[in-house]
């Protein structure tokens, strides 16, 4: 059975994260906010002391993914392509996903960094929801922004994230 203090943490601090994501957002018109920051911050203030969740984790996942992404986008020829929601999906943008997807497991898994919304994160570069070298670069400073909101949020509430687990 779930306790109310439990909870109440897990909401708190899933909130408190995006809210500051967002207002970054707001204030410099760039995207803070993308789909795989949920995974991520839930992971954070849910189990704050598992590996996955670690900051470690958590910055080399979603920078491996970041750069999986795009590297496939490249490859592919789709960086000058609207994104799989506008265009569909077409043959090269099964490619990318999939290699994608698949480069950014096994090298996470070789550094003993595993983190599920990574996955997340380099669908949406492969895809082409993000795929401008400014938003990734925005992408990679919002994981960091939530990372060390969480990592404070955690801190302060009697749930230390470990820093650099493996």
């Amino acid at each position: 059975m779930a306790n109310a203090r439990d909870a109440t943490h897990i909401l708190v601090g899933g909130a408190v994260a995006v809210v500051v994501a967002g207002a970054v957002a707001i204030a410099t018109g760039q995207p803070w906010l993308f789909p795989s920051l949920g995974p991520a911050v839930m992971l954070h203030v849910e189990k704050p002391r598992a590996p996955q969740s670690s900051p470690r984790s958590t910055l080399i996942g979603h920078v491996v993914a970041l750069l999986a992404g795009y590297a496939f986008l490249l490859a592919c020829g789709l960086a000058d392509h609207p994104s799989a929601l506008e265009e569909g999906v077409s043959g090269w943008r099964i490619v990318a996903a999939a290699g994608s997807l698949a480069v950014t497991a096994v090298v996470l898994y070789l550094l003993r960094a595993s983190h599920p919304p990574a996955g997340a994160t380099t669908l949406i570069v492969s895809l082409g929801l993000l795929h401008t070298p400014v938003q990734l670069v925005v992408a990679a400073a919002s994981v960091l922004l939530v990372t060390v909101v969480d990592w404070a949020y955690n801190r302060a509430t009697g749930r230390a994230m470990p820093v650099w687990a493996a």
